[in-house]
Parts: structure tokens; sequence; C-alpha cells
């Protein structure tokens, strides 16, 4: 069955974010229903889903037991007010979360996106420092090449290059560390490379130049996705820890891509063994069926805030539709799915499969670096000359004409497919890919 493409003047009244407008336009690709592992296009074929949407269908499209869950609160009430008021399933959500951390995490802030979700963790850090009497401490230090959403916060401390050219001068007081990724040294690594934990002694030159005094907040992605998946260096992570503990600054992993499940643990700071004091996440928070986002806070920074007359505000920060009911009862059921199929872990499983069928496509033209971790992965691909990204483009949509979504990234190819693919799924995936690579010039 197909479904007519709209006319091209009613495709021009919408503005595609990080989208190529005009070329879509010119040859709409449309989508039109999902279950499982499979999209359904506008003319009638199955897609498979290599990428969970967009990093966030972690189990999967169309799961009833979230749908339901979502009509039942619509139902019910379809909206609440987060300030001065609150409504039951954000409690329990919240205490949710906090049980998944294992008491690491002691409090939840909602917010409606990942991009939301690191402006509130930026404020929080400065904030916090100016409660503790150390007013100065308001730089923040994010890394080349980072992706943090598209505020004006998360573009400051994010590292790529054309996220940030067009929008002036941004935040003060910013700074960045070298980003983790050399061909030379770490070329098809499976799992955290060798090389590489020495980078985060840039840390401390940063400290030298500005003085710990100054610095409120490292952030960092654990698994840095938007820019072509980049796995830390092993002890990297844990390097950075120390230098933080050291000087007082507080460490921010950016997880709205690794959360839920994506690297075989809840986050991913619990399968690389290394605690921040701030997680921000979103996506795979409500399975991507209702927008939402969290900040999860490690015991003792939200407490720092409760001071001063009980009746005052301590943070004046918040969104309309914090917490809202429809993504909080989403949130639930998709805790609950995962729970039940053991989601959570399952990349665990699956990851050696994983690995070795992405590994496999070494050799083919133009690849020059494969990466991996969990049930995430990338192959990175020499760039045509003089036309820097165009292979890899040329790529995604071939894949896409074969029934194969892909994603990519500069010249880059990025899988993260949802939680519940079979191994049979995993070698569709990689056989496509190997075909449309073999042929591209």
């Amino acid at each position: 069955m197909t479904t007519p493409i709209p006319a091209a003047a009613d495709l021009e009244a919408l503005w595609m974010p990080f989208t190529a407008n005009r070329q879509f336009k010119a040859d709409p690709r449309l989508l039109v229903a999902a279950e499982g592992m499979h999209y359904t296009s506008h003319d009638g074929r199955r897609v498979l889903d290599a990428v969970a949407g967009l990093w966030c269908v972690n189990a999967g499209h169309g799961r009833r037991r979230i749908v339901e869950a979502v009509q039942r609160q619509v139902a019910e009430m379809d909206y609440a007010p987060p300030f001065q008021m609150g409504h039951p399933a954000a409690f329990e959500l919240a205490g949710r979360l906090t049980a998944l951390t294992q008491g690491k995490m002691g409090q939840v802030f909602f917010t409606n996106s990942g991009s939301e979700s690191v402006d509130t963790a930026l404020k929080i850090a400065i904030a916090y420092h100016r409660l503790r009497g150390e007013g100065t401490r308001t730089r923040l230090i994010g890394r080349e090449r980072g992706y943090h959403g598209v505020g004006f916060g998360g573009i400051s401390v994010g590292g790529i290059v054309s996220n940030r050219k067009f929008f002036g001068p941004l935040l003060n007081g910013v700074d960045h560390l070298p980003h983790t990724h050399s061909l030379a040294d770490m070329a098809f690594s499976r799992g955290q490379p060798d090389w590489g934990a020495h980078l985060a002694e840039d840390l401390e030159r940063l400290v030298a130049l500005h003085d710990a005094s100054t610095i409120a907040a490292v952030i960092v992605e654990p698994i840095a996705g938007s820019t072509g998946v980049l796995i830390p260096p092993k002890g990297y992570l844990e390097r950075l820890r120390a230098i933080c503990d050291r000087h007082g600054i507080l460490l921010i992993f950016d997880e709205v891509i690794t959360g839920y499940g994506r690297t075989g643990a809840p986050f991913a700071f619990q399968r690389l063994g290394v605690t921040p004091d701030l997680v921000t996440t979103a996506k795979g928070l409500t399975n991507g069926t209702v927008p939402m986002g969290a900040v999860l806070c490690r015991p003792g920074i939200y407490e720092t805030f409760m001071q001063g007359p009980p009746a005052a505000i301590e943070l004046f920060h918040g969104y309309t539709y914090s917490g809202h009911p429809l993504a909080c009862a989403a949130g639930l059921a998709t805790l609950d799915v995962y729970a039940e199929e053991n989601l959570l872990t399952r990349a665990l499983e699956l990851e050696d499969d994983f690995a070795t069928a992405l590994h496999d496509l070494r050799g083919l033209p133009n690849v020059v670096d494969i990466r991996n971790l969990g049930l995430v992965g990338a192959v990175e691909l020499a760039p045509r000359p003089g036309a820097p990204g165009a292979r890899a483009s040329e790529a995604f949509l071939e894949c896409y004409r074969r029934g194969l979504l892909v994603r990519y990234t500069g010249d880059t190819l990025a899988f993260s497919p949802p939680l519940v693919i079979s191994r049979a799924q995993i070698g569709e995936i990689f056989a496509g890919v190997r075909a449309v690579l073999a042929e591209l010039a």
C-alpha cells in the first residue's frame, strides 16, 4: 500500500531540522508507519531500522504497552502544571530512574529534550558552586567534536564546527578539551581503544590556564555519538574523574544517546565504571514515544540547594512541560518493557555478534576505521577528494533505497539498532551495508 507524496508546494512550508531541505524535497523520503524493527515508507517498502529512529527507539517501534499507557493518561489527565503543583506519575518515574543507578544518583529534574537537559545541568552546576560560596566557578569545559544539543549552552560547550560557526560568539567563559580520535593510533579497535588515556591530562593544562577556582564543570559524552561514535580510550574517563575531584570541578556525562541500555547497562557510566556528578538523558527514556529528558544528580547536589526559608523557590529554572503526564506515562511503561524483557543489559548478550559483523566490513573499499561498544558502532570512510561527506551521504541514500535506515555524519556511517534486534537482523544490516560499500566509488 502506498501513500501519496504531498505536492511540492505543501512540502515547502516545513523547514526541516539538520536536513538538506532542497535535496530532500526534490526526492522525499517519507515514513508512514512503524512496528518492531521496521518502518514502512510512503511507497509501501519495509525499511529495517539500524539506528533506533534517532538513537531513541530502544525497545522497538509500536510497543502496545507504551501506546496504551499514553492513551489512558491522555484520557484521564492531559496536562498538569509543574510549578508549585505535581502529579503522582512524575514522582514515581523519578524514583524509578534513581533506582536504576543503584544509589549513584539521588534526584531527577525533568526536561523535554537532550538539549534542555544539557542547559539544565550546566545551570545546576554553576548555581551549585555559588551556593557553596564559590561563585567564581562559572567557566564550563566541553570537548572538541562533542555534541550537547542545540541550545546556546549546548553548542557553546559542544565542539562540532558546523553547529557553532553560524551563531556568533556563543557563551563566554567556555573552553574545550581535545577530542579522543586518532586514526593512526586506534583504527579498528574493538571496544575501548588502548591508546588515548593521556588526552584527559589536557584538563590540567586548562586548570593551570584558567585556575580551578573559575571552573564549574566539565561535560563530555561517555561515547561521543553524533560526531561519529568515538569510543573512550581505556583509562580516559577515570583520569577525567580524578582531575575533576582534585580541583573541585563537577563532571557531567551527556548520556542522551548512551542511556537506557545502549552499552549493556542502564547508563554508560555503569558499564564504564566512572560515576559523574550529573547525567543528562532523553531519547530512550520514553522509547521516543513522547518527548522527554531528565537530569540525574548525585546525592548531595540537591541538598545544597535546600536552604533558606522553606517557602522560597530554591532553583529558578524549569519548563512548562517538565514531567508532562503523557511523557511520564510513556516513561513508566518504557521502563516496564525494559525490565520485563531485560533490554537494559541485552546489548552485552549481542555485543560480540554485533562487533564481529561490523568489523567484517574491514577491507572494503574506502573503509578506514570501524568502532564499537555495546550496540553502537560506526564505519568511517575515506573522504572523497574535494567532497567531504559525499561518500557517506551517498551510502545513506543507497541503503535507504535498498530498505535499510542508517545514519551518517561527515564521512561516518553510524549504527544503533533497537535493543530488540535479533542476531539474524544484525546479519541483515551489515550484509546490506557491505553490498552498498562494495559498489560505492
